[in-house]
This record gives C-alpha cells, structure tokens and sequence, in this order.
C-alpha cells in the first residue's frame, strides 16, 4: 500500500549523506558516524495535532489488527516504509502508567509514575524496537532482497525480543551473549523461540564488536541500537506516556543507560510530539546508570568534554553493563537538548529502591532500580521537587530476575545489606505461633 509519508535515514553527524530505509547500512559511508531515521514532517503537519491525538485513541481501542500495536497505532510516525501485510508484531505496547503515590511520598515527590515498559511479549521494552527492525526485514525479503538472518549481541533482553519476533516472522535469528552473565530467565527465551544462541567468553562490548564483523562481512542483518529502525520503536514510549497523562508532559523522565538507544528514543518521541504541536514543551531527562557500569556519568561530570570507554565491572543491572555504548553521541545531543543529567546508583541503591517500589505493588527489575536509585537521590538535594510530575522509565518485567529478588530478601547479594530484606517466617502448625507472628507483623 502506497503512502504519502516518507521516512530515511540520515547522517547524524549532519554531512549530506542519506539512505533508503531498505538499505543494510548503520553508519554513514562518508564519515562513519550513526545514522537517524527523518520523517517528512510537512506531509505529517498536513494533519492538525487533534486529529493525530483522535486517530490515536481510535486505534489505542482497536480489537486487533496491526494498528492495535502501540507501536504501529503509530505507523506513519514510525515506519511507513513496510506494508501493512510484512508487518510483524506481538501486541507490542499499550503498557501501564502506573502513579505510585505511596512511594512518591516517601521520597518528597508524590506525583511519580512509572511506564512498564516490561508488560510487553518477551519481558522488556526491547519489542518496541523489534517489531520496526524485523517488519522492514520481512519487506525487504518480499520484495527479493537476500537478507539469511538477522544478529545482536545482547545482555538477554535483546535477544529475547529478536528471537521471538524473527520466530514469528519465520526468519533465522543468531544471537552473541556473554557466557555466565544473564539472568536463566533471559538465557532460555532465545534458545526456547529458536535462535542459535552462541555463549561467548567475553562481556558484552566483546559481543558487539564480534557480531558488527559477522554481520558486515556476511549480509546478516544487525539488530542492535546501532540500527536505527530499533530507536523509532522505541520512541513511542514517549508518545503513550503523554497520551496516558492526557497529552500533558511530565517534568521529568528518568531511564536506566547501558548502550543509552532508549535515551535519544524517548528524545526523539519528544521532539516529534512538539514539532508537530501535539505537546507545547519538553520535560527534562535523567539518564542514570550503574556505578559499575558509568561512562556516561563520568563523561557528565566533565560537561562531557571528554568521553574514556572503560572495561565495565559485574553489576545487578546485568542489562547496562556495557562500558562503551553505541549510542553514546545520540544521548550525549539528546540530555544537552532536554536540559539533562546523568546519575548514577551503587549496587545497595538500586537493591534497596526495588525494594522500597515493591512495597507500593511494583515488582521491579535491577534496571529500574537503578532509575529509581537516581530519582531517590536527585529528590534528596532537591533538583527533582515536590511539585514535579516524575516518569520513571521501568525497562524490564521483574520476573526475569527472580533470583536477584531471592538474593536481595534471602539477604545473599554480596555488598549488599539487604535492609528491606522480608523473607518468610519460619514456625511449627500451631496456632498460636501463627498468630503471634501475624499480628507482630500487622503492628510492625
């Protein structure tokens, strides 16, 4: 089906580089810097801001079809590229804004938010990208390209997400993982979709350096960040979070970083969202990461006048430790726009921020913890206030890391206290020890 609407991709660095959305290219042929996918915006503004808010909310209701995906309810602002048969999705998106009040309070801002972006197929926001990335290889593939397979290197959620939206597309999917650093959880979606899953002896930025190669040399597609389809997907957050408030913009959104794609994601959602006058300003951004994992933090500190790639050190976050992200340059451009900060959480700050969110009914990932550790920390010295609307980016369902929640409560995380720690109560079947230890529990 032919549309008026027209995206590209184009050079990030600004030279006059652009390529078809069809190409297998990730970075500018002329000066090797990340390539951006740009719309026509003046096809877009051809329709008024209240008619994209209604065509929305009609299709945020649609019983089924593509346009019931909360990433293609948006089609023409993503990817108008792929034909509405080659599209490939898994119910993607729609995911709950969540106002937790209760914690807000505890830490001095009572309107804080939290977008579950882990209640999606695999398990994490990671299908928002997934389902842009692997619809355009299935048009690609119809239209005759040779595309065998698509590849990521991942710390589990990528992976998860690549092997089952390529299972259902019925295309072969390889995926790099750092042997012995991802959850059981996140290591058994991949093999149970399909997906050759190749354990290799190095961390992450090992495996990305290795599956950049591969792909290159042998017409694989690549899946990681770096591929900018991945970030249009992604960007969507930022347009259900404004629909979810009733297109109002929050103060501040606050996102767990490793290869920090999800920060000039939700910048780009942003902009669009303005550009097109559906929102009249932008909110400020917060990117936190794991003090074991921290380059952007460290870069900040410097007004990022200097950037060192560092060999990232075991963290709980196990998601974002990565020492030499991708998409730092977009995420640099993108918190210098946005009026942005980067954080960062020890492992006892992001253990026990799950743990004080779990108590208002959350059950929160590492990665979340780390973005609620900084969101705890800037409230503590009051750049965050007590009249800010606050959205915390929740990156991952928890139940991926069920052993670090056994650790954190069973108090066996290593350097971690475990102060929150409520494991069960042992007793003998006797009444009266029962009930002795429930109401010591309820006047606790």
């Amino acid at each position: 089906m032919k549309t008026k609407y027209r995206a590209w991709f184009r050079c990030f660095a600004g030279c006059d580089e652009v390529y078809e959305l069809d190409e297998i290219i990730y970075r500018c042929r002329r000066c090797d810097s990340l390539l951006e996918v740009r719309h026509d915006t003046d096809a877009l503004r051809q329709r008024g801001a209240q008619e994209w808010k209604e065509l929305f909310a009609r299709r945020w209701r649609s019983p089924s079809g593509p346009f019931s995906s909360g990433v293609w309810g948006k089609k023409e602002w993503v990817c108008p590229r792929v034909d509405d048969a080659n599209i490939v999705s898994l119910g993607e998106g729609h995911t709950p804004l969540l106002h937790v009040p209760d914690f807000g309070g505890r830490i001095g801002v009572p309107d804080v938010h939290v977008k579950l972006c882990g209640n999606s197929h695999t398990g994490s926001f990671k299908d928002l990208g997934l389902t842009v990335l692997v619809s355009m290889v299935q048009q690609m593939r119809a239209e005759g390209k040779d595309v065998p397979a698509v590849a990521c290197a991942s710390t589990g959620d990528t992976s998860a997400a690549v092997a089952a939206y390529c299972a259902r597309a019925g295309i072969r999917s390889v995926v790099f993982l750092p042997r012995g650093k991802i959850s059981p959880a996140q290591l058994v979606q991949p093999v149970a979709n399909g997906a050759l899953t190749l354990a290799l002896d190095t961390d992450f930025d090992g495996c990305m350096d290795l599956v950049q190669q591969v792909c290159s040399k042998n017409n694989i597609y690549l899946a990681n960040s770096m591929n900018s389809l991945r970030i249009e997907g992604q960007k969507t957050v930022a347009v259900e979070i404004c629909q979810q408030l009733g297109w109002e913009v929050p103060d501040w959104v606050v996102i767990p970083g490793g290869n920090l794609g999800n920060v000039s994601a939700l910048g780009l959602g942003f902009e669009m969202m303005h550009e097109l006058r559906l929102i009249d300003r932008l909110p400020r951004i917060c990117c936190v990461q794991s003090a074991q994992a921290n380059p952007l933090y460290l870069s900040y500190l410097k007004n990022f006048e200097s950037f060192e790639p560092q060999t990232a050190r075991e963290t709980l976050a196990t998601a974002i430790q990565i020492g030499n992200p991708v998409s730092l340059c977009k995420a640099v451009s993108t918190l210098k726009a946005f009026g942005g900060i980067a954080e960062e959480a020890t492992e006892e700050e992001l253990a026990d921020a799950c743990a004080q969110a779990d108590r208002s009914g959350l059950f929160t990932d590492p990665h979340t913890g780390v973005a609620l550790a900084g969101l705890i920390k800037l409230a503590g010295r009051g750049e965050i206030g007590p009249a800010d609307r606050v959205v915390v980016i929740s990156t991952a369902h928890g139940l991926k890391f069920a052993q670090f929640k056994i650790g954190y409560h069973w108090k066996e995380l290593e350097g971690v206290e475990s102060r929150r720690a409520n494991p069960p109560v042992e007793l003998p079947a006797d009444y009266d020890a029962v009930v002795s230890a429930i109401f010591e529990h309820i006047e606790a």
